[in-house]
């Protein structure tokens, strides 16, 4: 006797996870080739950090409804204790990675259980103000060398053999975490949990009706995006070389946030190819001085004008209606 058995989801859904993945194929083959492209390896790095900066911030607005202005605490802070543990401990890369994403962690279980309570522009005004906090503690820090930051930071051996001072060895590592990073992202959405944090953004009346306890769903993705965001931070140390104030700045929130809107609020890619759009903004217009933050803000304005979805929502929105 034969048993048939039939995929639960829908024909949209399956669909949908079938252009994830090619999606996600195409992607990571174009990455792995990029240095044998002639692109430049350090603006893909650093864009690749950033990128998964994004994908956290995404998780938590995009898929939770969670609007956060103090994304860059996670950042800054694991970039500085990833530094100093390098630099001053004499930790491996792997470990001091490591170390910086567990003090994202910390941080954002203490900062979650203060500002998860609060809703909509008070939940963002709260997270801005302890980013804030955070960053004028880091300032006056003595580990942290105030403006100067900590410099120099030793790239290392991690796990003994992959010298990152080889900028290929260096590039297949980023791309390495960026890529766990952004599988851990896409099983959470696509998980028992994201599906409720998906009814909690859309009708958290409803959701809380039918039993679930909103509140912890909230705080388990604010936790979760903390620690990735921690994640790309220790990373971009040993990018970089270098930690210091920018990163942990409110100007970063900032722009995560606009990375998120250009690329897509709510789409799994979107977060990445906002990141680069960016990142080649600031590295290919640096040359107009002043006149970037200008050239930026037009820019933006013209995405959000002509993609109101982001880009890669608009693309997806498109060719959704057009099957």
């Amino acid at each position: 006797m034969t048993s048939i058995t039939s995929d639960p989801r829908t024909p949209i859904a399956i669909r949908a996870a079938r252009d994830e993945a090619t999606g996600f194929v195409i992607m990571t083959v174009l990455l792995l080739l990029v240095p044998f492209s002639g692109i430049y390896p350090f603006f893909v790095m650093q864009a690749l950090c950033f990128a998964l900066f994004a994908c956290a911030f995404n998780l938590l607005i995009g898929y939770g409804g969670l609007l956060s202005f103090g994304h860059a605490m996670f950042l800054g802070t694991a970039g500085y204790v990833s530094a100093h543990a390098s630099k001053e401990w004499g930790f491996p890369p792997e470990f001091a990675i490591l170390t910086g994403a567990a003090a994202s962690f910390g941080l954002a279980v203490i900062t979650g259980y203060v500002a998860i309570r609060r809703l909509g522009i008070y939940f963002a005004m709260i997270t801005l103000a302890l980013s804030q906090l955070i960053y004028f503690i880091y300032l006056q820090a003595p580990f942290t060398h105030g403006e100067d930051g900590i410099q120099g930071v030793p790239q290392g051996k991690m796990f003994g053999f992959l010298d990152l001072s080889n900028p290929t060895v260096l590039y297949y590592v980023v791309l390495g975490v960026f890529l766990i990073g952004f599988l851990i992202v896409y099983r959470a959405i696509n998980s028992p949990f994201g599906e409720v944090l998906k009814s909690i953004r859309e009708n958290e009346p409803r959701a809380i009706s039918l039993g679930y306890k909103a509140d912890q769903y909230k705080l388990l993705a604010y936790i979760l995006s903390g620690t990735l965001a921690g994640l790309a931070g220790g990373m971009k140390v040993f990018v970089a070389q270098n930690a210091s104030l920018t990163d942990v700045h409110w100007m970063m929130s900032g722009e995560v946030v606009l990375m998120t809107l250009i690329g897509g609020l709510g789409t799994i890619f979107g977060p990445v190819v906002g990141a680069f759009i960016v990142i080649a903004m600031q590295q290919y217009l640096a040359g107009f001085g002043q006149w970037v933050t200008v050239i930026q803000g037009a820019i933006f304005v013209v995405c959000v004008l002509a993609f109101r979805r982001g880009i890669v929502g608009e693309f997806a929105h498109y060719f959704k209606r057009s099957l």
